[in-house]
């Protein structure tokens, strides 16, 4: 029999799919490419943005002179990080990615700094993605502007559920448009090469316009261009973000794992360079203008556009001019953009639960992110993550340019770790390696990861100097918090497991009792108490009694007369209350029983009634709550409830079947 719930949750995520058919939820390189590489793919629709953002704060002219160029080292950067992430996949197939190849060759907390900084970037990868789709869909859905922040949060939800449903699924689903935009990006580069080497290239809509600088950055000197340059540079490098997610999900790949993984890899960072390069020439070409601040840095004839110009993203204006007679181009590439932008984040949402399960097997996290859900995805990490990245959406307003200033900084520190780790590894091999063949394969290995290294530090050294301020210092805050948080769990797990575990020759623990003292509280003579009562007669006590609390002395009384009516083979104690409390005076007895006899445990039987609605558990059982709860915590006594099922609670255990708040299902 289905409840409502139950019925809801099955519609919404499937059936719940058994353990052993976890081998048919991997992935081949046709969906991996959609589930793991959409984030790095998105970024050509946000990257050329932020470049040419930053360096229009200058003026126009520098834009369009040195986009290309900062295109270019991003892409140089994007290749060397690819090449490194190969050796990665190869050497670490396992899933742990970059917190794998730290924790192992630099040191358990090189390894919490990588994992901590990975678990901040995710989060803000969803709500960095997820937010510019959004205010791409507004610059075509009119309904959508003023309305970002509820939009995104309404996606976040429909990602989750996609995600919940299983990896093979979510692949599925977001297979097609991922296919599409790169289709659409691709397509649209040719037909604008076509187009400008024909000579009938137009310009875009904002080229008539004049981008005059910021207040402050009308005459740069030496040093400051140099800044502005690397800031631009450092904002371009979102485009790489995203590349380290296929290392952490190698065993969702089918096999053999690691050669798919790092074939994905590199058509993932092919198509990459290709639409990025595309996009900024194309921009270019078309002379388009982007400012931070358009209302004022945009002038047409000598005067600022004023608050009613709608300044559309790069994409969208280089769409414009290519498809300028093709209108249906336009609307295309803008529907696509958006998709996969909103898409980018299920990157996120197949990284961040893999990570914490690894982090919470490795006791830093707690061990429900260990389990996994009835669709054998790790439920508990996917809602983790919608929960955050919702947060920030709502905290930020689906601001892309706020939002993208704490963006990067995460994945620079993973890249560097993770590559002097790698150095650190092959140096390790090529000491006991003997095979000249082996030999060669690994210092060539070795010289790809120090170069990913060298370049990634300064990268990260970029980024800190150029966006603390600007907001990448909240994600370090973040990421250092994370850091002590997870250090204090497995402080945790690491002082339980050393009190419970059981040394060579420890023989209290298992010590038997000299005696067992049971008693058996009792309010009234009912059958609750009558069930009680014959259960702990059944586990022949050394003594056993029955207590009742006097809390009023004519009931007390009452309760007397029927227990000796009833001859009742059991004594019954009254203690007094004259505070009228009921929890106190079981605890004092209890504990006087222990302190006469240290090596007798007490066994506290409590008659519980099993109601069938949550209003109903309002009216009742509150004592027996309290009381259970402090007897919990007194050593040496153990709590055992004896339920009587009303008869509202008939079918209850129907409605209940299926995981409970405890249940561990590792899968």
């Amino acid at each position: 029999m289905s409840t409502p719930g139950r019925l809801v949750k099955r519609v919404l995520l499937g059936r719940a799919m058994r353990s052993d058919r976890l081998g048919e939820t991997l992935l081949p390189k046709k969906l991996a490419l959609p589930v793991f590489a959409s984030d790095a793919l998105s970024s050509v629709a946000y990257a050329p943005d932020e470049i040419l953002l930053t360096l229009g704060l200058a003026g126009g002219t520098l834009a369009l002179t040195q986009s290309w160029k900062i295109a270019l080292v991003v892409v140089v950067v994007m290749g060397v990080v690819i090449m490194s992430y190969r050796q990665n996949v190869h050497a670490y197939p396992s899933g742990g990615g970059d917190y794998e190849v730290a924790s192992v060759n630099l040191g358990p907390r090189a390894g919490l700094t990588v994992a901590s900084a990975l678990l901040v970037d995710y989060v803000l990868t969803v709500a960095v993605s997820v937010s510019s789709g959004v205010q791409n869909a507004a610059a075509a859905f009119g309904f959508v502007r003023g309305h970002e922040a509820i939009v995104a949060v309404l996606i976040i939800v429909l990602l989750t559920a996609m995600n919940l449903r299983g990896v093979r699924e979510s692949g599925t689903a977001f297979a097609v448009p991922t296919y599409l935009f790169m289709a659409a990006v691709i397509g649209m580069a040719l037909f604008g090469f076509y187009r400008k080497v024909s000579g009938d290239l137009p310009q875009a809509e904002s080229a008539a316009l004049t981008l005059r600088p910021e207040n402050g950055f009308q005459q740069l000197g030496t040093f400051a261009m140099a800044f502005l340059l690397l800031r631009a540079f450092s904002s371009g490098c979102a485009a790489l973000t995203g590349v380290e997610a296929i290392s952490n999900g190698v065993p969702a790949f089918k096999k053999p794992k690691s050669r798919n993984a790092a074939s994905t890899l590199l058509l993932m960072g092919t198509i990459s360079v290709t639409m990025l390069m595309s996009m900024v020439a194309l921009a270019t070409w078309t002379g388009v203008k982007y400012a931070d601040d358009e209302a004022h840095q945009l002038l047409r004839d000598g005067v600022p556009v004023g608050s009613g110009y709608v300044q559309d993203t790069v994409m969208g204006q280089v769409s414009k001019a290519v498809f300028s007679d093709f209108p249906v181009g336009v609307v295309l590439v803008s529907i696509v953009t958006g998709l996969i932008l909103v898409l980018a984040a299920n990157t996120a949402f197949n990284g961040f639960p893999v990570l914490g399960s690894i982090l919470a097997r490795d006791g830093f996290l707690p061990r429900q992110l260990h389990t996994r859900g009835d669709r054998l995805a790790f439920s508990n990490g996917i809602l983790i993550l919608a929960g955050a990245a919702a947060f920030l959406v709502v905290i930020f307003d689906a601001d892309v340019t706020r939002l993208i200033q704490l963006y990067i900084v995460g994945v620079f520190v993973s890249f560097t770790l993770s590559q002097i780790g790698m150095v650190r590894h092959w140096n390790r091999f090529l000491r006991v390696e003997k095979d000249p063949a082996a030999r060669a394969r690994m210092l060539r290995s070795r010289v790809i990861n120090g170069v990913g290294a060298s370049m990634s530090g300064t990268v990260l050294l970029v980024v800190l100097a150029t966006k603390f301020t600007h907001g990448a210092g909240y994600a370090i805050a973040a990421m250092g918090v994370l850091f002590f948080l997870m250090l204090g769990v497995r402080k945790h797990y690491d002082h339980v497991r050393d009190e419970l575990s059981v040394e060579e020759g420890d023989t209290k623990a298992q010590m038997l009792p000299s005696r067992v003292h049971a008693m058996v509280l009792v309010a009234k003579v009912h059958r609750p108490t009558l069930r009680a009562l014959a259960y702990a007669r059944a586990t022949r006590p050394s003594v056993l009694e029955a207590v009742t609390v006097a809390v009023d002395p004519d009931e007390t009384k009452a309760l007397q007369a029927e227990w000796d009516r009833r001859d009742i083979p059991v004594p019954l104690k009254a203690l007094d209350s004259p505070y009228r409390e009921i929890t106190r005076p079981v605890l004092d007895y209890v504990r006087s029983i222990r302190s006469d006899n240290p090596r007798d445990i007490v066994v506290v039987y409590i008659p519980q009634y099993v109601v069938g609605h949550w209003w109903e558990q309002i009216l009742h059982n509150q004592s027996a709550l309290r009381l259970r709860t402090r007897l919990l915590f007194t050593p040496g006594v153990m709590v055992s409830s004896v339920p009587w099922q009303l008869a509202s609670s008939a079918g209850a255990e129907e409605r209940f079947e299926g995981p409970v708040v405890g249940d561990v299902r590792r899968g």
